[in-house]
């Protein structure tokens, strides 16, 4: 179950107005959430900074739009990320 967004919000980003892919993008969500979550160390919920919400609706956007393409790449997001990365050293 996603965390950060709704699937109405991705939908309204998506410009979804039907229910035939709420499924598909219910996993879209789940799995971008997942990669943001694991990139930053953040436990995401609705509250989240809106740079970590939009991180994940740009990679449901993308994995949306170029489903056979394969995984999309967190490149899309790093800027939005790379303020809540912990440094390593």
């Amino acid at each position: 179950m996603p965390q950060s967004l709704t699937l109405a919000e991705a939908k309204g980003f998506l410009r979804v107005g039907d229910a035939s892919e709420d499924a598909a993008i219910s996993l879209l969500i789940d799995a971008a959430e997942t990669r943001v979550a694991a990139a930053t160390a953040v436990a995401l919920s609705p509250a989240s900074p809106a740079p970590l919400r939009l991180a994940v609706l740009v990679l449901v956007a993308h994995a949306y739009a170029h489903r056979d393409t394969g995984e999309p790449s967190l490149a899309l997001v790093e800027p939005w990320l790379t303020p809540y990365r912990k440094a390593r050293l």
